[in-house]
């Protein structure tokens, strides 16, 4: 499975089950500041969704980015050490949003590292 299909499947489920209901595209579209359709084609793998867009979508879910990820392509015992010790004095919002960074620049090489290109026009590095 191509990690865009992954992608898309993993927002579908967290779509379908969030909040023990589910909620409609249209509702997590408004929630992340997008649109319906944009969503819908997220789930069918027809969009890439930008490491942006996975970050607002792993903030409105609650879960990390990485969730997004086949678990094949997240780290595993990576040497840590420096940053525990950096973070070990900070206050706890301080390390949740520690961790939220170094999950979204973890999130944007895996992104960076996919084989299928984006829909478009080409992206700058700007962007």
């Amino acid at each position: 499975m191509e990690i865009i299909q992954y992608v898309g499947n993993q927002i579908k489920e967290l779509r379908n089950t969030f909040g023990g209901k589910g909620i409609s595209q249209e509702s997590l579209a408004e929630g992340v500041g997008t649109t319906a359709n944009t969503i819908s084609r997220w789930e069918m793998g027809i969009y890439k969704p930008s490491v942006e867009d996975l970050d607002k979508l792993s903030r409105f879910f609650g879960v990390s980015i990485l969730r997004f990820f086949p678990p094949e392509q997240t780290p595993t015992n990576e040497p840590v050490a420096a940053l525990l010790r950096a973070a070990r004095d900070l206050p706890q919002s301080d390390v949740e949003e520690l961790r939220k960074y170094a999950e979204f620049r973890r999130a944007r090489s895996l992104i960076k590292s996919g084989k299928k290109s984006r829909p478009g026009r080409p992206r700058t590095e700007s962007e």
